[in-house]
């Protein structure tokens, strides 16, 4: 088996993950607004603009807005801020460790807004080598092209790469370039202590 010479991390739901005290009781919305697919039940969202709006941060807040509102949000406006704020991030306990795995790394993110905040709000930006974010290259997981770019970027052939993320659906579009591929699940980030160091020991990393 080709040996692994880079990884690439899926950014929320499995380095980072969106919480706060004040988001708690929206944890369901929630959930569903950073779903990498589908569009939340019961919310009157075009699928295919939905599909798009990790590409045009205009969109995003747009649609953002509006599934706000149909909830019943107090203040739309506000809510959407937080969701794109540093401070409402939290990195998972092995987050530091796993990116300081001493390979090249990527983080290949469905996202309308630039996540490096979250990063160096937390001293770890200086461990991703490379962001690939749909917004910046034009395309969303799972269509291989982002996986493609952040494999050129780091100089490494897609067999010698190893994707990790929370979704088969979007982060498993890397195997058909022929990345390696490792899920770990969206948990809360104390029920997810070392879930990155084991996938990475488990693929000969770290």
């Amino acid at each position: 088996m080709t040996k692994i010479r880079a990884v690439l991390f899926d950014f929320s739901g499995t380095l980072f993950r969106l919480e706060h005290d004040s988001l708690v009781e929206h944890a369901d919305l929630l959930r569903a607004l950073t779903a990498p697919v589908g569009v939340a039940e019961g919310l009157d969202i075009d699928p295919v603009q939905w599909e798009r709006r990790d590409l045009d941060g205009d969109l995003h807040r747009e649609l953002h807005l509006k599934a706000l509102t149909a909830v019943g949000a107090e203040d739309p406006g506000d809510f959407y801020d937080r969701l794109c704020s540093p401070p409402y991030w939290q990195p998972y306990p092995d987050t530091a460790a796993a990116l300081g795995c001493g390979l090249p790394t990527a983080v290949v993110s469905n996202i309308a807004w630039d996540v490096r905040a979250v990063f160096a709000r937390h001293g770890v930006e200086g461990l991703v080598d490379e962001f690939v974010l749909s917004y910046e290259v034009g395309s969303v997981k799972p269509d291989p092209a982002v996986f493609r770019v952040a494999c050129e970027r780091l100089g490494v052939e897609p067999a010698e790469a190893l994707m990790v993320g929370d979704s088969e659906e979007a982060d498993g579009g890397a195997a058909a370039i022929g990345c390696r591929v490792a899920i770990v699940p969206p948990l809360e980030t104390a029920e997810r202590p070392d879930a990155l160091l084991r996938v990475l020991r488990e693929h000969g990393v770290a």
